[in-house]
């Protein structure tokens, strides 16, 4: 029986087609929903509508099944819809009629939503520390391989010196703005949509102020329609969020792949992280980097599949929003994944570190001569013209020395203010105000046991 039904079974057709992987995407709500049917219940007791006797087994319950979804011990049981729905089911099996009071005030359309915020917000923070991880690789790696120069290219030619300090700060710096995104979408995360009920409020004296508070909000979604209408939106703003990591790490991954080709030769892994050939005794193929690129590429269409799922739907909620799930939170651990392995792999490469040597890179520098004729007086346009006089008469003979002092170039690579920057974004995020407020709601309950 469902929480919906007044009498019968539901067609088990239309069942199985209407829950679809509705029960395994909901184990991913557990701790979340927990959380919120502590708050709730609180306020309900606060408000008049749930009494002292009831609302200590209540708490006292809920943090036993807390503990059990910390232990891997939940389930949702066949012919149970949803983890709202086994929650209270196993409530009222354990302390009796106390659980079936634990839904006045609340929908399941405003259960699921407060569900999602607390999930995603946890899923950010961990996002957020992966991606610290990575930044602080690549920003050691930087600093260690700041003098070693390789080709920049232009139009897929080489062009001008670059240096692997420059190449490991980019991909550094591309996280900070990623992070700013992360952000964004933490803050949208951060709102309370728990009293909007089924979108339209209720008509119980219920205090949004108070779970607001007791969840670590940093504040509601006021205006209840609204709340409901964020269900999709919410989804897509933390889905541009992974779809910008993910454009990072392809185009790391695309790097990676295309300098550890033998026509480059810039990089290598020792073999055990790169697979072979069974025909070509030779091959020590990149996979992991190329498994990484197609997995990131996908997560760049994310936004497009949460905006086609969510774009022509009505006012209020739709059953199409249950789909969400299915393509946001796979994508999360996709991209978790991709970060942890980013962090393997660079641990353990190697740089070549005399790619400018050969004279396959003479014209690299022909810059560089630019520049110091002009430094020496000669009009730009004049300097230009003899070098590549030179290079066409085959009369060019490159000083093979850079000297790049302007911040952010080979010489000034301004990694300390990059890290700021990361750590300013990183600060905005107030992970600790939400921790305080999650650990405060399991001592109060621990409090009762």
């Amino acid at each position: 029986m469902k929480l919906w039904q007044k009498n019968g079974d539901a067609d088990a057709a239309v069942d199985s087609f209407t829950v679809g992987m509705d029960r395994e995407m909901d184990l991913f709500l557990a701790r979340a929903d927990v959380l919120g049917s502590m708050a709730h219940t609180r306020m309900l007791a606060k408000a008049g509508l749930l009494g002292e006797e009831d609302l200590r087994p209540i708490q006292k319950e809920l943090r036993t099944i807390y503990d059990e979804i910390a232990d891997g011990k939940f389930r949702i049981g066949d012919g149970v819809e949803d983890v709202h729905s086994q929650v209270e089911h196993l409530l009222t099996e354990r302390i009796g009629e106390a659980g079936k009071k634990i839904h006045s005030g609340r929908s399941r359309n405003d259960q699921v939503l407060v569900d999602l915020r607390l999930f995603l917000r946890g899923e950010i923070e961990a996002l957020c520390h992966d991606m610290e991880k990575l930044f602080g690789l690549l920003q050691e790696l930087s600093e260690k391989y700041r003098s070693v120069l390789m080709p920049g290219y232009t139009h897929m030619q080489v062009a001008m010196p670059s240096s692997f300090g420059l190449w490991f700060g980019a991909y550094a710096e591309a996280l900070t703005d990623d992070m700013q995104m992360l952000l964004a979408a933490y803050r949208v995360c951060n709102r309370n949509p728990l009293g909007s009920a089924a979108g339209y409020g209720s008509s119980f004296p219920l205090d949004r102020e108070m779970t607001t508070r007791l969840l670590g909000f940093d504040s509601m979604c006021y205006n209840v329609v609204y709340a409901q209408m964020g269900r999709g939106k919410t989804e897509r703003i933390v889905s541009q969020a992974l779809a910008n990591i993910a454009s990072t790490l392809s185009r790391l991954a695309g790097d990676n792949v295309l300098y550890l080709n033998q026509n480059f030769g810039f990089i290598s892994y020792p073999a055990e992280l790169t697979t072979g050939s069974s025909i070509m005794p030779h091959k020590k193929n990149p996979d992991v980097w190329e498994v990484m690129r197609g997995k990131c590429n996908i997560i760049q269409g994310l936004p497009n599949q949460v905006t086609l799922l969510t774009s022509n739907l009505p006012l209020g909620y739709n059953r199409d929003l249950q789909l969400l799930k299915e393509v946001l939170f796979p994508a999360i651990g996709t991209v978790r994944e991709c970060l942890s392995m980013a962090v393997y792999m660079l641990e353990n490469i190697t740089v070549r570190e005399d790619i400018l040597h050969e004279n396959m890179y003479d014209y690299i520098f022909s810059v560089e001569t630019v520049n110091r004729m002009v430094l020496d007086g000669m009009p730009f346009r004049e300097a230009y013209r003899k070098v590549g006089l030179d290079i066409e008469n085959g009369d060019f003979n490159p000083e093979r020395t850079v000297v790049h002092t302007h911040e952010g170039s080979i010489g000034n690579l301004c990694n300390d203010r990059v890290a700021a920057l990361m750590q300013q974004t990183v600060s905005g995020f107030g992970f600790d105000r939400v921790h305080r407020a999650e650990e405060a709601l399991l001592e109060y309950a621990d409090g009762i046991r």
